[in-house]
């Protein structure tokens, strides 16, 4: 009696995104053995000295990236290491992403980073501010004080203090500093979520970040401008028509 056929093998693309470059890796869904990878380096690297669009010098403390470069990442990290695994791209059966917390990209409800945009393409609060932006440590101390002081009892569950590197702290440095930017903000977004919904078409928040960066905790949530300075409300989700072609980076339309 003869066995049945095996059935064909599966995987998936992890891609990694990373303060100066992104990485993908193709892996067997089996067993998860790594069949190939690639690199793809920011052409913008970490702006933390000067705005590449206008040579300007930033302020101390100061970490931008411009989002064109993640998209970038997928249409040169993951064809090298689909090729290098020499596997079917009709096999491939998922992607998965990552970014660190908190890297904030201010855009419109469409998902256009602002610093797309011709009349902010010179304005630094335009782009993305990476997790290491520390220049807005004076709005969480102001936020920690003010928790403190009306002793909101969410604070206590992130050791009692928010940091420089957090979403609030930055939305409020953006509101103090540029008010024509953050009026334009119509969305606020982790670039967690902001390369899901350039990838998917929709914009959703993920629960890591939501709950840890964002300080938000769906049964005790209630709204921010109750109690502190912050951006402006957005809904949890919505639909764009941004969505990148599979096709153009090696993977099969629909994956």
């Amino acid at each position: 009696m003869s066995s049945a056929p095996k059935p064909p093998e599966t995987y998936v693309v992890g891609v990694d995104y990373g303060s100066l470059s992104g990485r993908a890796v193709v892996v067997r869904v089996r067993d998860g053995r790594e069949m190939g990878d690639g690199v793809f380096e920011y052409p913008h690297a970490v702006m933390d000295e000067v705005l590449d669009a206008t040579g300007h010098q930033l302020p101390p403390d100061w970490a931008l990236q411009d989002a064109n470069d993640y998209i970038e990442v997928l249409k040169h990290a993951v064809p090298a290491a689909v090729a290098a695994s020499g596997v079917d791209p009709a096999r491939i059966v998922g992607i998965g992403t990552d970014f660190t917390a908190c890297t904030m990209v201010p855009t419109t409800a469409g998902g256009v980073p602002l610093h797309d945009l011709p009349q902010f393409r010179e304005r630094p609060h335009a782009y993305v501010k990476l997790w290491k932006h520390h220049a807005a440590q004076p709005q969480a101390d102001r936020i920690n004080e003010l928790a403190h002081a009306r002793r909101e009892p969410w604070i206590n569950r992130y050791g009692g203090l928010i940091s420089s590197e957090w979403e609030f702290a930055k939305g409020l440095q953006l509101l103090e500093e540029d008010p024509e930017v953050y009026a334009a903000t119509e969305r606020w977004v982790e670039a967690a979520d902001w390369i899901v919904w350039q990838l998917g078409g929709t914009y959703e928040r993920n629960a890591c970040t939501a709950g840890y960066k964002a300080s938000c905790r769906k049964a005790t949530t209630r709204r921010a401008s109750s109690w502190r300075p912050s951006t402006r409300p957005s809904r949890t989700s919505s639909t764009t028509s941004s969505t990148i072609r599979s096709d153009s980076w090696a993977m099969s339309p629909g994956t």
